[in-house]
């Protein structure tokens, strides 16, 4: 019961009259970010599809968390100096990514901090072998990064609608998926900083289409 009225105290504190955010870090200081929710639930339905030779941006958490039948697995960054890259290179461009190579690519909350964001997802299709898949997520509603503000820019958040017609221009519209994620509840718990655990199961299960936390994007290149 402490552990619940303790609980109680930490809701009850967030309301619209609050002016701060409980954390300005996306609730990872307090534990698991809500939208990795939607991101996480996304990938462990495809998680067939991530397989053979996956590329995955900045780390290969979720190839780990989620692969099956990994051959082999590439973590591109866009510029020297992480050690987890097996790739420096640039999807604008596709200089130092092999074309047609990957059975998938992971692509998460990658392509907000991309100016030539078109030339991007073009990138993405570039590198997938025919018949491979990409996975992908964007923001809806969600804080400024900080970090990736000041390092790459944090140009875009995206609707489904947005998302739908920008990749249905480079993969056609019979090969691309999209769906939102969210409601309001999770909106305002993402925007304030609380974690996951801070809020009931169907605080983030429920839909409200209204209120697109995450929308996520499986694209196959056609064969």
């Amino acid at each position: 019961m402490p552990r619940l009225r303790r609980f109680t105290r930490e809701r009850r504190q967030v309301g619209l009259r609050r002016a701060e955010p409980v954390s300005t870090q996306f609730g990872l200081d307090r534990g698991r970010p809500v939208d990795r929710f939607y991101i996480e639930r996304f990938l462990a339905a495809n998680r067939d599809l991530i397989r053979g030779r996956v590329l995955e941006v900045q780390e290969r958490t979720y190839t780990d968390w989620f692969g099956t039948a990994v051959e082999h697995s590439d973590v591109l960054h866009a510029a020297p100096g992480n050690p987890e890259a097996t790739l420096v290179g640039d999807l604008t461009t596709g200089a130092g990514i092999p074309p047609g190579a990957y059975d998938c690519i992971i692509l998460t909350q990658t392509l907000p901090f991309i100016w030539d964001v078109r030339a991007a997802v073009r990138g993405t299709r570039t590198a997938l072998k025919p018949g491979g898949t990409l996975l992908a997520t964007v923001p809806g509603i969600s804080q400024i990064s900080r970090e990736d503000m000041r390092d790459w820019g944090d140009w875009w958040r995206f609707t489904s609608a947005s998302a739908q017609r920008l990749f249905e221009e480079e993969y056609g519209a019979p090969h691309v998926d999209v769906e939102p994620h969210g409601n309001v509840v999770a909106a305002c718990a993402l925007l304030y900083g609380l974690a996951q655990h801070e809020l009931e199961g169907d605080e983030l299960e429920g839909r409200q289409d209204d209120y697109e936390v995450i929308i996520t994007i499986k694209a196959p290149r056609a064969p």
